[in-house]
């Protein structure tokens, strides 16, 4: 391992509070920032699919978000940050490590974040990707029926909590054929037990404050654009996928053929395949 390539996680002091930050690869390389979805710590992209990224050419950087992971964390229901300072976090990191434009990739909720660094923060991004998000148009398809998911546990349970976190992806799985409980549970399981508090995690994203741009909106976008979007999502059905690309000009959409809400494994080869040209570009 030289200096220029990953050394592990470690906690940067950033925005006043601690951000577990993981990087791969030779940071001399383009830099790819992986923004995971609300909840969901640096283990939800998978630390395989991040080497394999950085085998190919790309610094990959992977981060818990405030209440999720190692990262700071505040009471339960008591978030004390916005989805600005959450997008803050992102130019944080890129000035801890040197990365003057990065290539954001963002999931679900926190395409949110990607929305508002394309828009307000254009010189800091070399491209966009959005994985399994949306506009949040009130006209677009509300999720599939059959997403009951079971009564929120103690978080002091710990059995409790995991069965009900792989629930969860279970039914955001939507059905796919891709599905793999054993190594979810696996995921699961290590997220909770490494969690600085796992009770903040599972409430305090839902209970933050969605900062729109100050500067426009989804038309105002002008880094390339890439939308992916599995066929099998449930909670945002593909609808929201073919919205995001239309109305981000450029944008370009990548349909996960048998994907739910997630990216399982059986589809990495067709997310790199159109992630690396997607992100040869740009200053590290």
């Amino acid at each position: 391992m030289t200096a220029h390539q990953s050394r592990g996680a470690q906690l940067l002091k950033i925005n006043d509070v601690e951000l577990c930050v993981e990087t791969f690869g030779d940071r001399a390389n383009p830099a790819i920032m992986l923004v995971a979805g609300a909840a969901a710590s640096m283990l939800w992209w998978d630390a395989e699919l991040c080497e394999q990224i950085a085998a190919r050419g790309r610094f990959v950087v992977r981060y818990d978000h405030r209440d999720t992971g190692r990262s700071t964390c505040y009471p339960p229901g008591q978030p004390a940050y916005s989805f600005t300072d959450l997008t803050l976090d992102v130019l944080g990191i890129q000035d801890a490590l040197g990365i003057e434009r990065g290539h954001v990739v963002c999931q679900s909720m926190f395409g949110g974040l990607g929305l508002l660094l394309g828009v307000d923060h254009p010189d800091r991004v070399a491209s966009l990707t959005f994985v399994s998000s949306s506009t949040g148009a009130d006209d677009l398809p509300p999720p599939a029926g059959d997403l009951a998911m079971p009564a929120e546990p103690e978080a002091s349970d710990t059995a409790a909590v995991v069965e009900y976190v792989v629930a969860g992806a279970r039914a955001y799985a939507g059905g796919s054929p891709y599905f793999d409980e054993a190594a979810i549970r696996a995921l699961v399981e290590r997220d909770v037990a490494r969690a600085t508090s796992y009770a903040a995690t599972l409430v305090n994203h839902y209970a933050i404050e969605f900062d729109s741009p100050a500067r426009g909106g989804f038309g105002e976008i002008a880094a390339p654009t890439l939308v992916v979007h599995g066929d099998h999502d449930p909670l945002l059905p593909l609808p929201h996928g073919e919205a995001l690309r239309d109305a981000i000009p450029g944008a370009q959409l990548l349909v996960l053929k048998g994907a739910g809400h997630d990216l399982p494994r059986p589809v990495w080869d067709d997310f790199m395949s159109a992630l690396l040209p997607h992100t040869e570009g740009g200053r590290p």
